[in-house]
């Protein structure tokens, strides 16, 4: 196999483990959020504190590597982008929504990602483009048409909607914007800035949680759920992505959301906590596939 095969190997297979790692994460916020042990804001910090550690950490075994004073700028609005809006709006939003919402509304990276080509690289959209908009678009409506006037306590609110659509147009960004900055440093060395600037950031919202928080109180399984969050979701995942991203194109990163709705809703199922319909299988169909129209389109251009 060629070098360069293999190369873009390792960026699939990295970007699949990061992405089946992701699917599995949206269940355990959901319980997590279920059990009200832990607010947001201080879950956030949790992941930010443990990933952050853990990136420093590998970096004192690596060899030494210097940020250019004008990147360090950059890596901060990367962090911004990439982790704390991100995981943010993710973790607020999922509060407010059922699991298999989540994970459907997780695939219109690839749409958001043809727009920010539109408007950062001049990439033209072409009818094909537009029509899978459209199609993505009018899943995205039934599924607020059906989730958020279901009723009942495991509805998705117009809040926790709009969360979860920020949530996917933040990381667009982020992978859109922010390649040749990640290819340009060692993985461990971008990420240890990127969760540094992210903790700074969250403090300011969670510090008093943080020093409230009744930490005897919060259950056992639910602490083994905040340390899967840490060490996989948060440290192991970010490692793969940029690692993958230095291999592959952003187009083809962003085709990997497919994984999460299907690991999420199986798992969601299974654990009891979520339940499958016909409207959601419907809106997922819709979504799935006008995405599916706008990643092939661009590819054929490119």
């Amino acid at each position: 196999m060629k070098p360069v095969a293999t190369e873009q190997l390792k960026g699939h297979l990295s970007i699949a483990a990061a992405y089946t790692i992701f699917g599995l994460n949206v269940v355990l916020c959901k319980d997590i959020a279920n059990s009200a042990a832990v607010p947001p804001t201080v879950l956030f910090t949790f992941r930010a504190i443990g990933a952050s550690a853990l990136f420093w950490l590998v970096s004192l075994f690596q060899p030494k590597e210097s940020i250019e004073k004008g990147d360090m700028g950059r890596i901060a609005l990367a962090s911004l982008l990439g982790f704390f809006l991100t995981q943010m709006t993710f973790l607020v939003g999922i509060t407010m929504a059922t699991a298999i919402d989540s994970a459907i509304l997780g695939t219109l990276g690839p749409v958001f990602t043809m727009i920010i080509a539109y408007f950062f690289v001049g990439e033209p959209i072409t009818g094909k483009k537009a029509g899978g908009v459209c199609i993505a678009l009018t899943g995205v409506l039934f599924l607020i048409f059906n989730s958020v006037y279901s009723g009942g306590a495991s509805s998705t609110t117009p809040m926790g909607l709009f969360m979860l659509l920020l949530n996917s147009l933040t990381f667009s960004l982020y992978l859109g914007i922010f390649r040749p900055l990640v290819s340009k440093y060692s993985v461990v060395t971008f990420m240890k800035w990127v969760f540094l600037f992210s903790l700074l950031m969250s403090l300011p919202f969670s510090a008093k949680g943080l020093f409230t928080l009744d930490y005897a109180a919060i259950p056992v399984p639910v602490r083994w759920e905040i340390g899967y969050l840490i060490f996989f979701a948060t440290f192991i995942a970010y490692y793969l992505i940029p690692y993958g991203q230095k291999r592959i194109r952003p187009t083809l990163v962003s085709m990997y959301n497919y994984l999460s709705p299907i690991i999420a809703t199986v798992v969601s199922i299974w654990t009891g906590v979520d339940h499958l319909t016909w409207q959601k299988v419907v809106a997922a169909s819709a979504i799935v596939g006008g995405v599916i129209m706008v990643s092939r389109s661009r590819a054929a251009k490119a």
